[in-house]
Order: C-alpha cells, then sequence, then structure tokens
C-alpha cells in the first residue's frame, strides 16, 4: 500500500558564514545553468575564474548581519513551516535545499526512510521562473530517477494568481502596513530579461503588453507578468490607488539586462520626488532571508536615506504565520488528493 509524504523546498544557504562555506555555497548555486544560463565554458569562467575569487568573502559579511543562534533565517524559518504544518496533516512532512543542506536528496531520503511513496513537492516560490520552480522540479526528477525510480512526486504549481494565497499575503501586508505612508514599494527578486523570453512558449513577448493581455499562454511561465499580477491583486484587497503603489527587481548580478525598473535605484531617487515615508514589501520571496533582511531591510534603508527620505518600513515575509501555514495545507492537500484519482 502506497505511502504519502510532503516535501518542502526552499533556495538554501551556506551552512555557516564562513568564507570558504559561502565559496561552496555560491559555486553550487550559481554553477546552475537555470541560474547563470550560459554554456558551461563561460558559466565556469565567470563564476569559478571571476566571482567565487572575488564575492564570496563581501557575502560571508553580508550573512553575518543575519545570521542568528538558530542559524540561517531561510533554514530555520523553513523548519518552522515544516513543524506547524506537521501539526495539522496526518502524513510526513520533510524540508530539502535547491542548495546545499538539507538537499532535496535527503529531504526525498528522509521521506522514503519512513515507508512514502508519493511524494509531494512543495516549490516554496510564488512565481514561476527557470531560476526557482524549474531548476528545482528538474533537480528533483534526476535525484528521483537516480536514487529513487519507484517513488512518485506530484508538484505544487506556482500559487500567485490563487485566491487563498492572495487573502493570505494582503492581510499580513495589511497588519504591518503603518497608518500613514506615502508609497508602497514591491520588490520582487530580478531575473535577466532573456530568461523571460527562454520560458516564452510562444516567442511573442516583448516585455511590454503581453504581460496586461488578459488571456495570454505564456502567463503561466512568465514571471514578469506573476509579478505585477500579485502586485495588482493584493493592492485591490488592500483597496490602495494605484498611484501610491510601485514595482521594482532587486538583486541583479553582472552586466547583463535584468528587468526594470531596479529597486536600488529607484530607493535613491525616492526622497527627490517627495516620497519621504516608504513601506517595502518582497513577495517573491515567503520566507525572510539574505535577500530581505540585508538587502532591502540594511542597504534598502540606506539608499532611501541617502536620497533624502525620512521613514523606511520592512514588511516582513510570510514566514511562519498560522495563516500562511494553513494556505501551505491547502496546497498540498489539493495534491495529495491527486494520488487518490491517478
Amino acid at each position: 500500500m502506497s505511502k504519502k509524504g510532503i516535501l518542502l523546498v526552499n533556495l538554501g544557504s551556506p551552512r555557516s558564514t564562513k568564507t570558504e562555506d559561502v565559496r561552496e555555497y555560491l559555486d553550487e548555486f550559481l554553477m546552475d545553468e537555470k541560474v547563470i544560463d550560459y554554456r558551461w565554458f563561460f558559466r565556469s569562467l565567470l563564476v569559478q575564474g571571476i566571482i567565487l575569487n572575488t564575492r564570496p568573502k563581501k557575502s560571508a559579511e553580508a550573512y553575518k548581519t543575519v545570521w542568528t543562534e538558530e542559524g540561517s533565517p531561510l533554514i530555520f524559518i523553513t523548519e518552522r513551516i515544516k513543524t506547524k504544518l506537521q501539526k495539522i496533516v496526518d502524513v510526513p512532512v520533510e524540508i530539502g535545499m535547491r542548495y546545499a543542506e538539507p538537499s532535496i536528496e535527503t529531504g526525498i531520503r528522509k521521506l522514503t526512510d519512513q515507508g512514502v511513496t508519493e511524494i509531494v513537492l512543495f516549490p516554496l516560490y510564488p512565481q514561476y521562473a527557470m531560476s526557482t520552480t524549474e531548476t528545482v522540479i528538474d533537480k528533483a526528477e534526476d535525484v528521483r530517477k537516480k536514487h529513487f525510480p519507484d517513488i512518485k512526486i506530484n508538484y505544487v504549481q506556482p500559487f500567485y494568481n490563487r485566491e487563498i494565497y492572495i487573502d493570505c499575503l494582503a492581510e499580513s501586508i495589511r497588519e504591518k502596513l503603518p497608518e500613514t505612508f506615502d508609497a508602497l514599494q514591491f520588490s520582487y527578486h530580478g531575473v535577466p530579461e532573456r530568461h523571460i523570453f527562454k520560458t516564452d512558449p510562444t516567442n511573442t513577448c516583448n516585455l511590454n503588453d503581453c504581460c496586461s493581455r488578459d488571456d495570454n499562454p505564456s502567463h503561466q511561465f512568465c514571471y514578469r507578468h506573476q509579478c505585477f499580477k500579485v502586485t495588482e491583486q493584493v493592492i485591490k484587497k488592500l483597496g490602495l490607488p494605484k498611484e501610491k503603489v510601485m514595482v521594482t527587481f532587486q538583486s541583479r548580478l553582472g552586466n547583463d539586462k535584468w528587468m526594470e525598473p531596479y529597486t536600488d535605484t529607484t530607493l535613491e531617487n525616492l526622497g527627490k520626488k517627495g516620497i519621504k515615508n516608504l513601506a517595502i514589501v518582497c513577495p517573491a520571496f515567503v520566507s525572510d532571508c539574505l535577500e530581505t533582511l540585508e538587502e532591502i531591510s540594511v542597504e534598502g534603508k540606506e539608499q532611501f536615506e541617502h536620497g533624502g527620505g525620512e521613514v523606511y518600513n520592512y514588511i516582513p515575509c510570510l514566514n511562519d504565520e498560522d495563516r500562511w501555514i494553513d494556505v501551505v495545507k491547502i496546497l498540498c492537500e489539493e495534491k495529495l488528493h491527486e494520488f487518490y484519482l491517478i
């Protein structure tokens, strides 16, 4: 008789803030062909020949600013999600990370050791991107074929347009918004523009009006569209005027053209435009991590204030809020139920 289980998958984190551990993590992360999508020779030249000789020490210092007694925020928050979810579902729950440990293979093995043969794998990314959802599924399938050929995996799809998620995110933001603010900024993790073109099955994307069309088959794979869609639905729930909201993209790497407008340059110029009291949220993430706690909460505040801003309010991610755990439960149980229909 088959036994079911749930595997929650997040990005991952270095095992410590030591430079060598950060270098090892960055090597695995940036050498992923779905993250830096150059041919192997050029990717290796860039990552192992340049980036890993310059960036690990700086990144290690950044990780030190967010590290806690529990370790990496991303890891322990994902563990808390697992613990809370386990209390309200009747199947085993484990976690895995796309990069570093605990790996996807480790998570699957923990489930199979408990007799699990059918796994619902949940990539914890609201929007679809080749560097997030796609690489998680690719890795999980490689691991399954190599080590666990007899198990079945059912994947939770991106949930950016699910009303239960939008309600959850909107209420979380509403509770944390200051009473008065000049603007609410939605900062999403950036991707190179070419990633948008590569994932477009219609080959018609122009990074312009196609994102706003009501019926476009590329939308299920278009990260840019999905970011704007989340923003549109959330501000409708919050009852905010569009002119009080902006969408930007953070965390670009290298000299390639990434999606615009950029978060950092936007923050630097808001004060000059009369926006002195800002609230900012990062809905590409469900768990706070280096990119939210250091890049946005700390560096972003410095950029905003340097440009003449005065009051800066970072709104935390959903993390292990009970309302978010309920959404995770519903999305997982939908996929668990599908096993019964096969």
